[in-house]
C-alpha cells in the first residue's frame, strides 16, 4: 500500500501543515488582537483559538468524511465518520503520494482557519457562547460541503471550477459569511477607534505571510514545480498588494500608514490564493495589484457607503480578495503552469466555470449563514449586553485584562 507514497512530498506537506497552523495560532490571533480595542484583545484572541480547536475536532469526527468521502454530488457522506477504516500508513485517496493521516491533518488546518477568519467581523460585541455555536454549525453546513464541491470531487469540480488553495473554499465563504453575520449582529455601540497595538498587527502580518508558504505552496500536495511557482507568486502578490494599498491611501488621505501596508499585504495574499498554482509570475503581478485595488475600494468606499460594521474588514479583504482572484484565474491561468487555460489563453470554458462556481458558492454561503445566525440568535442570543460591550469583553466574559491594576505601574 505504501509503494505510491513519496517521503519527500510528505516532509513538505508536514512542514506546510505546521505553517498553516502558524498562520492561525498565533498569526491570525495576534493580527486580530492588535486591531481590537485594548479591553477586547483577549476575547478576540480567544475567538480565534477556540474556533480553530472546535472545528479541528469536528473535522476528525465527521468533517473530513463530509468533505472528502465519496466523490460526486453535494457531500461526501459518512464513509470516514470518526476516521473509520483509515489506517495511519494508508495512502490518501485524493493524493496517493501522501499518508492519509497527513492529508487529513493538512486539510484540517484549512477548515479550522476558515472559520477562525470570520471572527474578525464579529469582535467586541458577540457572545462567546454564540460564537462557539456559529463555529460548529457554519463549519458543518458551509465549509464542509463547499470543500467537497471543489476539492473533494463534488459537482463543481466535475464542472471544472478551480481553486488552487482556497479563494472560493476559504476566502469567499468566510468573507461572505462575515458580511452576513456582521449585518445581522448590527453595529458596535461605541464608535470605531484606531487599533490598540500596531506592533502586534505587524507581527501578525509577518506570521501570516510566512505561513502562507504552506497554505499556497503546500496546496500542490507535493514538492514540485507547481509548489515553487505558487510560493513565488504568493510573495509577489503580497508585495504588490501592500504597495498598491499604501500608494492609494497616500494619494487619498495624504499619509501612507503601516496599517494600510499590512492590510494590503493580506489582500494580495488572499487574492492570489485561488490562482497561485495556475498563473505565471506576471499574472501574479497583475493579481497582486488588482487585489490591492479591489480590497481598498471595498474597505474605503463600499463599507462606508452601506454602513455595515465588519469590524476587521473580513469581507473587504478576504471575501473581495478571494472572489477577485478566482475571477482572474479564469482570465490568466496559463496551461503550462497548472494544466488550465484562462480566457486570455484560449480557455473560455474555464472562465465560465469560474463564474458559475463563484455564483453558486456565494448564494449558498449567504443563505445558509443567514439561517445559522437566526437559529443561534433564537437559541442563545447573538450579542452581549450594552453594559458588557462598553465595559469590554476581556473583563466581563473572561475575567481577565491585558493590563490590570497590578501591572499598570
Amino acid at each position: 500500500m505504501e509503494n505510491s507514497i513519496n517521503l519527500t512530498d510528505n516532509l513538505w506537506i508536514l512542514v506546510s501543515t505546521a505553517l498553516v497552523l502558524l498562520m492561525a495560532i498565533p498569526g491570525l490571533a495576534v493580527f486580530y488582537g492588535g486591531l481590537a480595542r485594548t479591553k477586547n484583545v483577549l476575547n478576540t484572541i480567544m475567538m480565534v483559538f477556540v474556533s480553530f480547536g472546535i472545528v479541528s475536532i469536528i473535522w476528525i469526527f465527521y468533517g473530513y468524511s463530509l468533505a472528502f468521502g465519496e466523490e460526486g454530488g453535494f457531500w461526501g457522506g459518512f464513509k470516514y465518520l470518526f476516521l473509520n477504516g483509515i489506517h495511519f500508513s494508508d495512502p490518501a485517496p485524493s493524493s496517493p503520494n501522501l499518508y492519509h493521516y497527513l492529508f487529513i491533518f493538512f486539510q484540517m488546518t484549512f477548515a479550522a482557519i476558515t472559520v477562525a477568519l470570520m471572527a474578525g467581523a464579529f469582535i467586541e460585541r458577540m457572545k462567546f457562547t454564540a460564537w462557539i455555536w456559529v463555529a460548529i454549525l457554519w463549519g458543518t453546513f458551509v465549509y464542509f460541503p463547499v470543500a467537497h464541491w471543489i476539492w473533494g470531487g463534488g459537482f463543481l469540480s466535475n464542472w471544472g471550477t478551480l481553486d488552487f488553495a482556497g479563494g472560493l473554499v476559504v476566502h469567499e465563504t468566510s468573507g461572505l459569511g462575515a458580511l452576513v453575520g456582521a449585518i445581522l449582529l448590527g453595529k458596535r455601540k461605541e464608535p470605531i477607534i484606531l487599533p490598540s497595538n500596531l506592533a502586534l498587527v505587524a507581527i501578525g502580518t509577518g506570521l501570516l505571510w510566512f505561513g502562507w508558504f504552506g497554505f499556497n505552496g503546500g496546496s500542490a500536495l507535493g514538492i514540485n514545480s507547481q509548489a515553487v511557482i505558487a510560493a513565488f507568486n504568493s510573495t509577489i502578490a503580497a508585495i504588490l498588494g501592500g504597495l498598491t494599498w499604501m500608494f492609494l491611501e497616500w494619494k487619498k488621505f495624504k499619509k501612507p500608514t503601516s496599517l494600510g501596508l499590512f492590510t494590503g499585504i493580506i489582500a494580495g495574499l488572499a487574492t492570489i490564493t485561488p490562482a497561485a498554482g495556475f498563473v505565471d509570475i506576471w499574472g501574479a503581478f497583475l493579481i497582486g495589484i488588482a487585489g490591492g485595488l479591489a480590497c481598498f475600494y471595498a474597505v474605503v468606499k463600499i463599507k462606508n457607503k452601506f454602513k455595515y460594521d465588519d469590524s476587521l474588514d473580513v469581507f473587504g479583504v478576504h471575501g473581495v480578495g478571494g472572489i477577485t482572484g478566482a475571477f482572474l484565474l479564469g482570465l490568466l491561468a496559463k496551461p503550462e503552469i497548472g494544466d488550465a487555460a484562462g480566457l486570455f489563453f484560449g480557455g473560455g470554458k474555464q472562465f465560465f466555470a469560474q463564474i458559475i462556481g463563484l455564483i453558486i458558492v456565494a448564494v449558498y454561503t449567504i443563505i445558509i449563514t443567514y439561517i445559522i445566525f437566526k437559529f443561534v440568535d433564537k437559541l442563545v442570543g447573538l450579542r452581549v449586553s450594552k453594559e458588557d460591550e462598553i465595559a469590554g469583553l476581556d473583563e466581563t466574559v473572561h475575567g481577565e485584562a491585558v493590563v490590570n491594576e497590578l501591572t499598570k505601574f
